[in-house]
């Protein structure tokens, strides 16, 4: 049965980023997590880290699109 709740060191895990970061990410909103007990007790969602990771590709794409476009409409040196 695959877990519905990670821990931030398992989004750090996933994500490959630092405890800070993913702390900032629930701060931010950019990752929805809920708050359990006492101080510092977090859980995500499977699904909702999931989300944020589609979300990054869209962003990521959509910039790269942008950049090509951009980049397109540039004159071409002589």
């Amino acid at each position: 049965m695959t877990q519905r709740f990670l821990t931030l060191a398992d989004v750090t895990e996933v994500l490959n980023i630092s405890t800070p970061q993913a702390y900032a990410l629930v701060r931010s909103g950019d990752l929805p997590a809920i708050q359990l007990g006492g101080r510092g007790i977090w859980r995500v969602e499977a699904t909702e880290l999931e989300a944020y990771i589609q979300r990054m590709y869209a962003q990521t794409r959509a910039r790269i699109d942008s950049d090509e476009a951009t980049a397109a409409e540039q004159p071409t040196p002589r």
